[in-house]
């Protein structure tokens, strides 16, 4: 899809909205450029020059659909002109620390008194309260002390955490703030009063883990029950996790990287016997496969399946992906190059936009598609300034208009109370969307299998694989396959406002759940369909996995550097598996829990469109495209696009100013890259350096070519003194500078210091009893969230059906067939 310069007004689902965006980092940014691909009016306010966004290689992409005004803030002209834009405004998002936002009056006393109306979202690194509220919020910072470096340390075969590159907290935060501006839109419809909402980098990140928080949590509880088991490979680089086998990641002869997902029973056989190593399991040296007992054995079967992919072209790997549907496996791509997959081109989630200065600009479509295509058309990022004079004439010309009143303050209600929302999927991408709107008030009612949705039973202790996608839902198991389970769904849907499905292909068809059957029954309810890959095209039939749309979208060639070039040798095929592995499938972050945040935000879209009374049908994300929109910083290509800036060889950092440096006992993340932030560093070194006397390192561009030097400069100093010293001294000084944290970030969010800050709260499980569990992601002003904990099999299947009109002595037979399943 091609559109051109054309800056008009979009007519998409928020087309009534006015958003003024003060964002000066990428997660601001890609909040609202979320709300202008769904039409908002989204006015950025930049300084002059411009904004420091335009630094990031992919600018034309973030700032699309935006229009342009130029301001100083530092002058109370530019800040009169602030106060009176705002004024026409429904929403104002902002990424200032909180001291830099009470410096120019933004705080919600202030707001709410001027503008009662406004939704103001800030998004920080750290939250705007507890210990950590006024440390910079780069994301490296984040990452660092939190322990997802550690986690990642596979990336690299030195000792030590590594640098994490792709901007997981950045995306998680925007899209916990969108969330939190529509469900505080939603609740403005009936109390007419906006309200502060917030969104934060730790809690941002710490969304995307599926199941490893309550992992974490029971070898905390019973350290002798379970043998840990927190990386993939050893020390020496040998696997140690069965899953290497269903997750292979090979290169083929030709030198192609593949990553298999052959998770099932069935596909795994399928594989071997592709492999021709199902005779070889009849050794019974092999005995307990893939549960194998020690290193060598697990080695050289590995190495084993590694020669036999690599025997193989691409082509001929690529015939038998198309001759045999039990075995896929998907090529690591680039960001670039992931715009041109299959399924991708198929379904028009690629498209160009004619941007003025620059020419054509590939981008991602938007992350919701309805009818078959985009939300609404592409439009250009503007220039700086482009727009002052008509947004200065609106002004105006609302100035003399008079302003709408507000309504009575409501209680301190959940902002989606009395939305109801169907759930139908399995596993974490799709589900955890409505966990995420449970928070907020929805109530969710899963409908699972009578044995459960499987994601229960990822994890050796019952129930912990699942508890974190199940909390605040109710789970109602039914057979859908049965005609009386059927008839049972149907008439929940009567009742529901949401229907989330999240089959592949036309499995929801089949089953008698997609969106013609449904609004036949129940014509008000918005409905959304997020497969891994698509309704149609040539993957929709496909499973979807973590590792394999890390591959398929480049997620998984930003963490893991120039791990997808062509390996020389043996141990280099080794090494790179290694460190795929790392960038696409450690649990903390990959691209399951990027996809159900945007689940989360494509439900809030519908529901604020059905308000309005706007229909959206046919309503489409998908794991692969929502990945896409989080990577938007790496895919947007054009003539003349600045050099991307990648990680070190050994995964420090991004140069001397942005990485980490290696302390008496563990290592610091020292965040300090920008022109402005280099005299505070200057001065906070003093004591131990003379760095403002070094000519090489007086300029940026110095700075720039003497990196190497500059880096080993400061090395010296960061050896002097230890990790946590130098955190309480440099953050006391404003620079951005923290402790490494070298335990794994589900672990640490669980500890009190984390729970003190509050990014985690307590709840009670009918398995787990008393426990913390992640905070909800988005903090409002006036409205309330909730917390709860997760809920077992058919927990609920008696309260709900009897809901429904279903009597006990029904529900006893439809027991007895098999129909439906309770635990009480």
């Amino acid at each position: 899809m091609t559109t051109g310069p054309d800056q008009a007004k979009s007519s998409g689902p928020l087309a009534d909205l006015v958003v003024v965006d003060l964002s000066t980092t990428l997660p601001g940014a890609q909040a609202s450029q979320f709300l202008a691909d769904c039409g908002a009016d989204v006015i950025m306010v930049e300084p002059p020059g411009g904004s420091d966004l335009r630094d990031l290689p992919g600018w034309p992409g973030l700032l699309r659909g935006k229009r342009s005004i130029t301001l100083d803030l530092h002058a109370e002209d530019g800040l009169a002109t602030l106060r009176a834009l705002l004024s026409t405004a429904d929403v104002l998002i902002t990424t200032m620390r909180p001291t830099s936002a009470t410096r120019i009056g933004l705080t919600p006393e202030a707001l709410g008194e001027k503008y009662p109306r406004l939704i103001w979202a800030s998004i920080t690194g750290w939250g705007s309260t507890g210990p950590w509220k006024d440390y910079k919020g780069w994301e490296g910072l984040v990452m660092a002390k939190t322990g997802v470096m550690f986690e990642k340390r596979q990336l690299t075969t030195r000792p030590g955490p590594a640098f994490v590159t792709a901007p997981y907290a950045s995306f998680g935060a925007s899209q916990a703030a969108v969330h939190g501006i529509l469900a505080a839109l939603l609740e403005r419809m009936s109390s007419g009063r906006g309200q502060a909402v917030e969104s934060n980098l730790v809690t941002g990140m710490a969304a995307m883990d599926p199941y490893n928080w309550f992992y974490e949590m029971v070898l905390e509880r019973y350290p002798d029950a379970f043998s840990p088991m927190d990386v993939a490979y050893d020390d020496a680089g040998r696997p140690q996790a069965y899953l290497i086998y269903a997750l292979l990641i090979a290169a083929t002869k030709d030198g192609r990287w593949l990553q298999f997902a052959q998770t099932a029973p069935r596909l795994m056989q399928a594989w071997l016997t592709e492999l021709d190593l199902v005779r070889e399991l009849a050794d019974p040296k092999w005995t307990g496969f893939p549960m194998l007992p020690t290193a060598e054995l697990r080695t050289e079967f590995w190495q084993m399946m590694l020669d036999r992919v690599g025997a193989r072209t691409f082509e001929e790997w690529q015939q038998v992906f198309e001759t045999n549907d039990d075995i896929s496996a998907e090529a690591f791509r680039t960001p670039d190059e992931a715009l041109d997959h299959p399924q991708v081109v198929a379904e028009g989630r690629v498209a160009t936009v004619d941007n003025p200065g620059i020419g054509p600009v590939r981008q991602p479509s938007t992350l919701i598609h309805a009818d078959g295509k985009p939300l609404t058309p592409l439009r250009p990022a503007p220039l700086p300034g482009q727009h002052d004079d008509e947004v200065r004439a609106t002004i105006a010309a609302a100035a003399a208009a008079a302003a709408p009143a507000a309504g009575t303050p409501a209680p301190d209600e959940l902002p989606l109370r009395g939305v109801t929302v169907l759930e139908f999927g399995t596993m974490f991408a799709g589900p955890y969307g409505a966990t995420v709107l449970g928070d907020l008030g929805a109530r969710v009612i899963k409908i699972e299998p009578v044995d459960g949705d499987n994601i229960r039973n990822l994890v050796a202790f019952p129930e912990a694989g699942g508890a974190k996608v199940l909390q605040g839902k109710e789970s109602v198991a039914i057979n859908l396959t049965s005609p009386a389970g059927l008839e049972l769904v149907h008439e929940l849907v009567k009742r529901s406002d949401v229907v989330l499905q999240c089959f592949r292909g036309a499995a929801a068809e089949r089953a008698q759940i997609d969106e013609a059957t449904l609004k036949a029954i129940n014509p008000d309810i918005v409905y959304l369909s997020t497969p891994g890959y698509g309704v149609e095209g040539p993957y929709a039939a496909r499973p979807a996995y973590a590792p394999s749309v890390g591959a398929a979208t480049g997620l998984s060639a930003v963490d893991g550097r120039d791990a997808t070039n062509t390996p020389s040798d043996a141990d280099a095929l080794r090494a790179g598996a290694r460190t795929l592995h790392a960038a696409g499938a450690v649990p903390a972050v990959q691209s399951d829990g990027i996809a159900a945040l945007g689940v989360a935000s494509a439900i809030l879209v519908g529901l604020y469109a059905k308000r309005n009374g706007v229909e959206l049908a046919n309503m489409v994300t998908t794991m692969l495209g929502t990945v896409h929109q989080a990577l938007i910083s790496y895919n947007t290509s054009y003539k003349g696009r600045p050099e991307i800036a990648v990680a070190d060889a050994q995964f420090y950092g991004l140069g001397a100013l942005y990485r980490m440096y290696q302390a008496a006992d563990g290592w610091v993340f020292l965040a300090a890259p920008l022109p402005h932030e280099w005299e505070t560093l200057v001065k906070a070194l003093s004591p131990y350096v003379d760095l403002a006397s070094d000519t090489r390192f007086s300029t940026p561009q110095g700075r720039g070519d003497n990196d190497t030097a500059l880096a080993r400069v400061l090395a010296d100093v960061f050896a002097g003194k230890g990790k946590q010293q130098w955190e309480d001294e440099l953050a006391a000084l404003d620079v951005g500078c923290v402790a490494i944290l070298e335990r794994n970030s589900e672990s640490a969010l669980q500890s009190d210091p984390f729970f003190e800050a509050g990014y985690s709260v307590e709840a009670v499980s009918p398995i787990f009893d008393e426990h913390r569990r992640l905070a909800p992601l988005t903090r409002f002003s006036r409205s309330r969230t909730k917390a709860d904990a997760g809920c077992t099999i058919g927990q609920h299947t008696r309260a709900v059906l009897g809901e429904i009109g279903v009597g006990q002595e029904r529900i006893a037979e439809l027991l007895e067939l098999g129909v439906i399943a309770c635990d009480n």
